[in-house]
């Protein structure tokens, strides 16, 4: 067994993309999810390391001096981060010229060949669902006996291996829990509308629907929900009070967790015995009977992606949600006492000046406890990637997705819509959904009630003023 690192590398300050994270950018407030994609891996492979070294405040002269410990370093990167992440293997290389290194993500699945030639540093990279295909490399196997694999033969030429088989049966993936508690420290994690600290994992991967801009299904996951056992994800659950006493609340961070209620349902009867505060994805389609049984059950929270308030641009975007569909599902939450953190997304196909403002004003009468803004961004290997480059919308291939700061930049424009105006917009509605007489009396009152969310909002406040003026300065 090679001894083997696995590295989420040092990228740009505060970035996270590394994890489940469906936002490879800085985000507004201090935000890291668990690296869980290589977590997994780390689980497989005997004697392995698992460093996540932007969460741990790690640059890359904290990183060098580990080259000449290991045999085989796996670095997990993203479209965003590529290049900053190409640096860091060839400083590895350039320390110990012996080592094996090789890339995992989303970025490299879609573009193997383009990624082994950016660098001779990079010996392979591992395609599609890259768990046992990182095992099977840890174990000394010969490349072109590995399905999923792409690499630079002994001749030079690019070689790539047979598609690695879909996992079916997701309970041979060992508990990423026993690696959180090995190597990571909870207390690094934090995320804006979760408790700290909190634990975040799959308990499958996946996801039925359509939606053109999303990374992950399009790319490693699929549009099939795949799904652990109900005994198996609790059996990793009953770990959570004996590993970690100090985690408030557990994220389920599936795709989308409700996209099979009878089994989400069962989870969350399982997670009721066990005492555990928990949030996940969801649709917003929930009905108001399983929203309840999951309420009763321990659940706090749901992260929804609503996108946008105009119903054109969601069927632009193949979401599969109705505008009134999501306005009943939050007034069920609400009447459950359920929060929610709703996502938006401007600047999709199809948008206006006039569909933001519509937007604006959805998410304001919707209300969602807690919103985050993003730009619509065509990632590689997505049919928003595809369907911007046939239509001229992308001025630079998308290669530009955040900025010198690892600030989300705006890769898209269109005739009546320029960059500007979509990257100007994330802030007015910012602004017009949080800075309302109700909104902050809401806040201010949570805030009275307890005086550690007073110290975490007053935090997250100065935090999101300072992401503001980086935001303003890369206009």
């Amino acid at each position: 067994m090679l001894k083997t690192l696995l590295l989420h590398p040092p990228s740009y300050e505060g970035f996270d993309g590394g994890a489940g994270s469906r936002y490879q950018a800085k985000r507004e407030i201090r935000s890291f999810w668990y690296p869980t994609w290589l977590a997994q891996p780390a689980a497989l492979v005997q004697g392995s390391k698992l460093i996540d070294a932007p969460a741990a405040g790690l640059k890359l002269e904290d990183i060098l001096p580990l080259a000449n410990s290991y045999e085989l370093t796996i670095i997990h990167t993203s479209s965003p981060s590529f290049p900053g992440d190409v640096r860091v293997a060839e400083a590895l290389k350039a320390e110990n010229p012996k080592l094996f290194v090789g890339f995992v993500g989303a970025k490299v699945a879609v573009d193997p060949e383009g990624s082994i030639h950016a660098s001779t540093a990079i010996d392979f990279v591992a395609r599609e669902e890259f768990d046992f295909t990182i095992a099977e490399v840890a174990e000394g196997r010969p490349l072109e006996e590995i399905d999923g694999v792409t690499f630079r033969d002994r001749d030079g030429f690019v070689v790539s291996t047979a598609n690695r088989a879909t996992l079916e049966d997701m309970d041979r993936l060992p508990y990423v829990l026993d690696v959180y508690e090995r190597d990571l420290r909870v207390e690094d994690y934090f995320i804006g509308y979760l408790k700290h600290p909190y634990v975040s994992l799959y308990t499958g991967r996946g996801c039925r629907s359509q939606c053109t801009f999303c990374l992950w299904p399009q790319t490693v996951g699929g549009h099939r929900y795949r799904t652990r056992s109900t005994e198996h994800v609790l059996g990793e659950m009953a770990l959570v009070p004996k590993y970690f006493p100090q985690v408030k609340e557990v994220f389920f961070d599936d795709d989308t967790f409700t996209d099979d209620r009878p089994r989400a349902e069962e989870i969350a009867r399982g997670m009721g015995r066990l005492g555990l505060t928990w949030s996940c994805n969801a649709k917003a389609n929930v009905p108001y009977q399983t929203l309840k049984v999951m309420r009763d059950n321990g659940l706090r929270l749901l992260l929804v992606g609503f996108e946008s308030g105009d119903q054109q641009i969601l069927r632009n975007i193949k979401k599969g949600v109705t505008t009134d569909r999501a306005r009943q599902f939050a007034q069920d939450c609400r009447k459950l006492g359920i929060s929610i953190h709703g996502t938006f997304v401007v600047g999709l196909p199809g948008e206006t000046t006039e569909t933001i403002e519509r937007t604006i004003r959805y998410a304001r009468e919707i209300n969602p406890h807690t919103i985050q803004v993003s730009i619509a961004a065509p990632y590689p290997g997505t049919a928003l990637y595809k369907q911007a480059k046939e239509e001229g919308w992308l001025s630079d291939d998308g290669a530009s997705l955040v900025d010198e700061y690892g600030v989300q930049t705006a890769a898209l424009s269109y005739p009546h819509l320029s960059r500007t105006e979509i990257f100007d917009s994330v802030e007015t509605f910012y602004k017009k959904f949080y800075f309302r007489a109700g909104k902050i009396a809401e806040m201010s009152a949570e805030m009275l009630k307890s005086p550690e969310v007073m110290k975490r909002r007053l935090r997250e406040g100065v935090e999101f003023v300072h992401f503001l003026r980086k935001r303003t300065q890369s206009v």
